[in-house]
């Protein structure tokens, strides 16, 4: 890992801004706590970041935006809101999709902070954040959207309420006399997709069946092998609970025309024209976006107050689906 402006102050035994003043070559710094501090860099290997510091002292009027997936409707929704409120504030977004690989996040925040943007606004793919730190120090503001950013690092945070979402889900099934609810649900891997199943958990307490679980990425040929599974349990779900809208929209393929009672996780489009229509658990990925951008510009504004961490709520769109009774497949 690449050592920081931390890291050298720490070995030469000084404060963070005496350090900043020896590498900026700024004056009131003794000369023998500058030749100490020069000792630290030279054998940490420390390097100035130079985007940093042009961040840190003066504007390019870019914004660097990373997502999951462009192709996402949900991730495009979040796109188009970030991208509203940078251009009225006459700056330019720079996005790029890591495509769940944090190798490729990581790639893609290095490029746009040599290139120079003002801040940056991040959906992580991954779970160490610590590349950021150099960034961080030099008072570039992050803001993570949608997933948290790795142990360890305290920044500006925006999330959707995932697990009361799933117990809003499980309670409005139960509700309808279902009690064998399976879930359907992404990489558990994912924040979102483990916040989900933690909720679906919760909810039914005793009810819960680790056999009605089934979490990967989608396809049709995984939904496929699973609801098989599940349907050849003595006691099958009468009921389904998908994780996001991707798996909605591919069980309902899955089921070819089957009729059981469900309830998705994240509104898509045409759900209310289907027969029946989806229920779904809605969050507002455009509010998510905004959210995230003004919070952004609030700290490139001089704000520099504690982090924050933003939980936005969800609610229940009740279409049909999930109001079917418990018949089974």
């Amino acid at each position: 890992m690449r050592p920081t402006m931390k890291d050298v102050a720490s070995a030469a035994g000084v404060a963070l801004k005496t350090v900043s003043r020896v590498v900026n070559g700024e004056p009131g710094v003794h000369p023998a706590t500058a030749e100490r501090v020069r000792a630290a860099i030279e054998r940490l290997g420390y390097s100035r970041n130079e985007s940093a510091r042009v961040l840190r002292r003066g504007r390019t009027a870019t914004i660097g935006l990373v997502i999951e997936d462009v192709a996402d409707p949900f991730y495009s929704g979040l796109s188009r809101a970030v991208e509203d409120v940078v251009i009225e504030h006459g700056c330019l977004l720079l996005s790029g999709s890591s495509g769940e690989e944090p190798g490729r996040e990581r790639e893609l925040v290095e490029t746009f902070c040599a290139r120079r943007v003002d801040g940056l606004i991040v959906v992580p793919a991954g779970d160490d954040h610590t590349y950021l730190r150099p960034e961080l120090e030099a008072g570039t503001p992050v803001v993570f959207a949608d997933r948290p950013p790795g142990a360890g690092l305290d920044v500006d945070t925006v999330l959707a309420d995932n697990a009361g979402g799933a117990r809003l889900a499980v309670r409005h099934l139960m509700a309808h006399g279902h009690r064998r609810i399976a879930f359907l649900g992404d990489d558990p891997a994912i924040f979102t997709a483990a916040e989900r199943r933690r909720g679906y958990r919760d909810e039914l307490g005793g009810l819960y069946d680790e056999r009605l679980v089934a979490m990967r990425p989608p396809s049709l040929e995984a939904i496929r092998t699973d609801l098989e599974r599940m349907l050849a349990l003595d006691d099958p779900p009468t009921a389904l609970f998908t994780g996001n809208g991707r798996y909605t929209v591919t069980t309902l393929r899955a089921l070819e025309r089957r009729r059981i009672a469900l309830v998705g996780f994240d509104d898509f489009e045409l759900a209310d024209l289907l027969d029946p229509g989806v229920t779904v658990v809605a969050q507002d990925p455009a509010w998510m976006g905004r959210v995230s951008a003004e919070l952004l510009f609030r700290r490139l504004g001089g704000d520099t107050g504690r982090s924050e961490h933003v939980e936005l709520p969800v609610r229940l769109i009740v279409r049909g689906s999930g109001e079917l009774p418990p018949t089974g497949f």
